[in-house]
């Protein structure tokens, strides 16, 4: 090692490659970082962070009306669009500093350029047009929003990275995708008063989830004002004279918008880094190929997080990253669990999840139980507010393990938090039951359900 420049360069500054310099550094390693960007990657700069502030902001004109209820007297209430983008760049730029600051408080170098390998040992820093050498390279770049170049139009078209940053709230928005990206800004926009349709080419909204939680939350969405067109996509984007956009959706309908933001889906950010040159491994989607331990076929070169395409999910890329740390320099190689994650998704009312779907389990297992309890929270009953919420185990009839809890409602994911716990720990139904119910809560009735609602024997549905 003593041969090169560094022990380990990192490029990419998202969470995953951070997390991977901060504590290789703190081992005393000679750690270089490369950021292009703005340190933080996708989740701080352009993602669930911002995102989050977003979806709270959303949430305020609901709160307004819930409160009469309560007994409060709420003034007429105003929105201004720019005083949120404001506050999130300055939120932003906050955690921004801190990443870079642990970087190199654990004693890593950071530099604001992109990165190119030229040589398996070597990386060429563009923006100080000079080279470095590491005896351990790390590709943590991330994934960028999926383009429709085929789409007549799609560069009048804008991707979540600009919702973000637009000048001017947009008084009617057309977001086309059925994935979390999609509902959750279809909600966000809503919330803040933008007439709101979701396109997708699909049967439902979030495919691979519950179908029990699609269904559920597609109603309570249009029952908001969320138009949802499902097997539809669109099929050219005009611009008027006036400044707005014209959109034709399958069936030939058109529909007028200022905005159109494409959900479709995300790729890595494998472009233009030199990785064929030294024949770096890809797999078709671009993505980089990696083992179990997130070695590449190089040996000295190893990817985490989004470039590698396995698991599209913060958490999964800082988990992959503490692997890669033990692997490649504490002697313990350690493979990356990516089984029973717990996720969630920011609608209004939000998902959270773990484990199997329904659907899933009934291909794995003859004999499924299932738990399903539908309730109006206790917040709403004063409010009158007529929105339900969704609580559903699925297990397993024969072992009682839990394989699945999947919840839609407020707080479902802090619950899905906590469900993570316990699933990844393999504890059976009777472990649920034996455990006292907090009261009075929603989440009591993860504990209270003692009878299945029915079963699914062989495919088969038993009432």
């Amino acid at each position: 090692m003593a041969g090169y420049d560094y022990d380990l360069f990192v490029i990419g500054g998202g969470s995953g490659g951070v997390r991977a310099a901060r504590v290789a550094a703190a081992l005393g390693k000679r750690v270089g970082i490369a950021e292009e960007y703005r340190y933080g990657g996708t989740c701080v700069i352009r993602g669930c962070v911002p995102k989050k502030l977003y979806v709270y902001a959303s949430q305020f004109p609901e709160h307004f009306a819930d409160a009469a209820g309560y007994g409060w007297t709420v003034p007429e209430a105003s929105f201004d669009w720019q005083t949120l983008v404001a506050n999130k760049d300055r939120e932003i730029s906050r955690l921004e500093a801190i990443y870079v600051r642990n970087v190199e408080g654990a004693g890593g170098e950071t530099f604001h350029s992109r990165a190119m390998i030229v040589d398996p040992h070597v990386v060429h820093l563009l923006g100080e047009d000079r080279t470095v050498t590491a005896d351990q390279i790390l590709i943590a770049t991330g994934g960028r929003p999926a383009a429709h170049p085929a789409l007549p139009g799609h560069e009048h078209c804008i991707f979540s990275n600009e919702a973000f940053d637009l000048k001017e709230l947009p008084r009617a928005i057309m977001i086309e995708g059925g994935g979390y990206i999609a509902v959750e800004f279809a909600n966000i926009f809503h919330g803040l008063g933008v007439d709101t349709t979701l396109v997708y080419r699909g049967k439902e909204i979030l495919s691979r989830f519950d179908m029990d939680l699609r269904r559920m939350l597609h109603e309570t969405m249009e029952k908001k004002g969320i138009r949802i067109l499902c097997h539809s996509v669109s099929e050219w984007i005009r611009k008027r004279p006036d400044g707005r956009l014209d959109a034709l959706v399958s069936g030939g309908e058109v529909l007028t918008v200022d905005q159109v933001m494409l959900a479709i889906g995300r790729i890595p950010n494998t472009e233009n880094m030199g990785l064929e040159g030294i024949g770096l491994e890809m797999t078709k989607t671009g993505a980089i190929a990696v083992d179990q331990y997130s070695r590449t076929n190089i040996d000295n070169i190893w990817a985490i997080g989004d470039v590698t395409n396995r698991v599209q999910l913060t958490p999964v890329a800082i988990h992959e990253a503490m692997c890669f740390i033990e692997t490649a320099f504490k002697g313990n190689p350690t493979a990356p669990d990516h089984e029973t994650i717990a996720t969630a998704v920011f609608s209004q009312p939000e998902i959270g999840t773990v484990g199997l779907s329904e659907d899933d389990a009934v291909k794995r297992f003859s004999d499924i139980e299932i738990y399903r309890a539908t309730f109006r929270p206790m917040r709403h009953t004063l409010s009158g507010r007529d929105e339900k919420m969704l609580i559903k185990l699925v297990v397993d009839g024969a072992s009682k393990k839990v394989l699945g809890a999947h919840i839609l409602g407020p707080d479902a994911g802090e619950m899905a938090q906590l469900l993570g716990i316990p699933l990844k720990a393999g504890l059976t139904k009777g472990d649920f039951d034996r455990t006292m119910a907090v009261h009075p809560t929603a989440a009591e009735e993860l504990v209270t359900m003692y009878k299945p609602t029915y079963r699914v024997k062989d495919g088969e549905r038993v009432d």
